[in-house]
């Protein structure tokens, strides 16, 4: 009976935080969980028509649209562009938090510290839409503050056609996401920087080692956990770049006819399809492939980080 007491007694200090968790849990079961019964859509004959019950009573085609996927001419376009964004992302936008929050760390000023900080994460805040619209802003061929400063000073002579220019595409959406993303992945990492023994540094310091010692062989080692489980996670959103900058937000407003080429990745052949052309079981196809190959890259991502640093993600 006393045993019961305390824990009710437990129960009712820990109110909120029970709240909160089941809060969360209805938020997946609802919006993660439950929409997952239309995955049963890639593998039928189902039309927009036939409402929700279609899905459970359209026919069965099997692999149909898997193959439609995978013979259609513009397919290896779409690999190609998705690929060639979430690797460029991952080579040249994962280092940059891990240098910014090193340097960071440094700063003995704290007020300078915060206010670096602060402006540093702010962009992570701003919609893509505006981002595309500042974009517009810099580099259009017609206004753009970038190509008015060139053109000015004699530099160009000639408006550089970044927004319209298929090679330039790539650069720009690394670029973005860096700009955009940096600021927010440094808080997890100056986090994991703070929760590094000070006593370290100190005897670290008794014995002559200089900053960049300091920084090499007690600051990376105690972020390694956070390094190694950020990759993971990385590497496993490399199809939808969701860590370093939607591909996907970034395609459909950066993109256009004329860098079409460069700028089509799979999720916004996806949403073209399903919308435009109605063919709901056709995207859910793409997308469960993406959801697949997703699965597999952490997984085996997670296998090779346990076998080379005995670390993971699980």
């Amino acid at each position: 009976m006393k045993a019961n007491t305390e824990r009710i007694r437990l129960f009712k200090r820990q109110l909120p935080f029970h709240v909160f968790v089941w809060l969360g849990i209805a938020f997946l079961l609802i919006f993660s969980y439950t929409p997952m019964f239309g995955v049963i859509m890639a593998f039928k004959d189902y039309k927009i028509t036939s409402g929700i019950v279609g899905i459970f009573t359209s026919p069965w085609i099997g692999l149909k649209h898997f193959e439609q996927l995978i013979n259609d001419y513009n397919f290896p376009n779409l690999v190609r562009n998705t690929l060639a964004i979430s690797v460029l992302k991952m080579v040249f936008s994962f280092p940059v938090p891990i240098v910014f929050a090193l340097m960071l760390n440094e700063v003995r000023h704290s007020f300078v510290k915060r206010f670096v900080q602060t402006v540093s994460y702010m962009p992570h805040f701003i919609s893509w839409v505006v981002v595309m619209g500042m974009s517009f802003a810099f580099f259009s061929t017609e206004t753009g503050l970038i190509n008015d400063f060139l053109l000015s000073t004699g530099i160009i002579n000639k408006p550089i056609g970044v927004l319209t220019n298929p090679d330039s595409f790539w650069g720009l959406a690394v670029g973005t996401a860096i700009w955009k993303e940096t600021g927010w992945w440094t808080i997890i990492f100056l986090a994991a920087i703070a929760g590094i023994d000070p006593g370290l540094y100190e005897a670290a310091e008794i014995d002559g080692a200089g900053r960049l010692k300091r920084i090499w062989h007690i600051t990376l080692p105690g972020m390694k956990s956070s390094i190694i489980v950020i990759l993971i996670l990385s590497i496993g959103s490399m199809l939808g770049g969701g860590l370093v900058g939607s591909n996907f937000e970034q395609s459909m407003l950066l993109g256009n006819a004329l860098n079409h080429d460069k700028s089509q990745i799979i999720q916004t052949y996806a949403f073209q399809i399903g919308l435009s052309q109605g063919r709901f079981a056709f995207a859910a196809a793409i997308d469960l492939i993406q959801s697949l190959i997703a699965v597999l890259l952490v997984t085996s991502s997670n296998y090779i980080s346990r076998k080379v640093s005995g670390e993971g993600l699980y």
